[in-house]
């Protein structure tokens, strides 16, 4: 008998009591699980990040580059550029005077601190024609991929929700343009409408459209099954704002993810275009455009084509770097 009194005595004891430091563990375990979900989740996480903080520092680097070229360009009227004695838009006489870097000496003289970067073959200033090259790969590089995800979200969100021959149609439009090689459907467009820098967005654009449609409807056809939305369409809720509140909310992350790296894509893509004579025309500087400039003097003078080059490796690096993080943040099945 005196067992059994001192084993329910033992029980008592350890259970805990209303109040006490026990009874609040449900809500310390609700408090761990809402700090880790949200946009500050995510940033904390970048942040702790040290290859996605990098990827952030280079991002943004090149994003003020870009907005001093054009705020210089569009609104200044070139002031602070012809403080370099150099006017983006003036294509000065063909006389070759490639000179190069500080410390360097080659057949037309040596490199003067006046031009840290060396000049060109027309000698215009690399330094400046970077920086304002910059306009162009970020322009063409963001706007793009801004676009080409607006499209495709809709698209395969109405896709993979509704289903059915609605589904058929759509995926089939999105497979045929995903079958046509990146860059060649771009330069098609181009061929078909123009070799305008605008023509150039429009056609990546496209080309970006069925990389977002094809991920974002895998995801929908999975949440449209959560039980809050069949407890959203049990109570009425239209299916627009169930799309737009519910479901494509709750499938957006890896789009996120996808639009950072497809940014660095884009970017390629345009120097690619510039290489071989499409987007930006001269005199006007694009990155693209300054290595094929240089092809004829990679051997004697290689350092004309090496600063376009790592321009445009360090910007889709950045822009890589910053997309592992998100990914790292956002995927549930990453997080520690």
């Amino acid at each position: 008998m005196s067992t059994k009194t001192s084993d329910t005595k033992k029980i008592l004891t350890d259970r805990p009591e209303s109040g006490s430091s026990g009874g609040t563990e449900p809500a310390d375990d609700q408090e761990q699980i809402e700090a880790r979900v949200g946009w500050r989740y995510t940033l904390e996480q970048i942040r702790r990040d040290r290859t996605a903080r990098i990827g952030l520092y280079v991002v943004g680097f090149m994003t003020a580059l870009a907005t001093f070229a054009w705020v210089d360009a569009a609104i200044l009227d070139y002031t602070i550029a012809e403080r370099f004695l150099y006017h983006p838009e003036t294509d000065p006489a063909s006389t070759t005077t490639l000179l190069p870097p500080p410390g360097f000496e080659n057949t037309f003289g040596k490199g003067t601190w006046a031009h840290p970067l060396g000049t060109d073959h027309r000698g215009r200033d690399i330094l400046i024609r970077l920086i304002y090259g910059s306009r162009i790969a970020m322009t063409v590089g963001i706007v793009s991929t801004g676009v080409g995800m607006a499209l495709g979200t809709i698209i395969g969100s109405v896709a993979g929700y509704w289903g059915g021959w609605v589904d058929d149609v759509l995926m089939r439009i999105v497979e045929t343009l995903y079958a046509i090689p990146f860059l060649v459907l771009v330069i098609a467009f181009m061929a078909a409408f123009g070799r305008d820098l605008t023509f150039a967005m429009v056609g990546v654009s496209i080309a970006t459209v069925p990389v977002f449609a094809r991920l974002i409807r895998s995801r929908v056809i999975s949440v449209r099954e959560e039980v809050y939305v069949e407890a959203a369409r049990a109570i009425g809720v239209r299916d627009r704002n169930i799309l737009s509140r519910h479901i494509i909310p709750n499938s957006f992350a890896p789009v996120i993810v996808q639009a950072t790296l497809q940014v660095g894509v884009n970017i390629l893509t345009v120097a690619g275009l510039s290489f071989l004579g499409f987007g930006a025309q001269p005199p006007t500087p694009s990155w693209g455009q300054m290595l094929a400039q240089s092809r004829g003097f990679m051997l004697p003078d290689p350092w004309f084509s090496v600063w376009p080059g790592l321009a445009i490796l360090v910007t889709v690096v950045g822009f890589n770097l910053v997309g592992d993080g998100l990914r790292d943040a956002l995927d549930p099945n990453l997080r520690n």
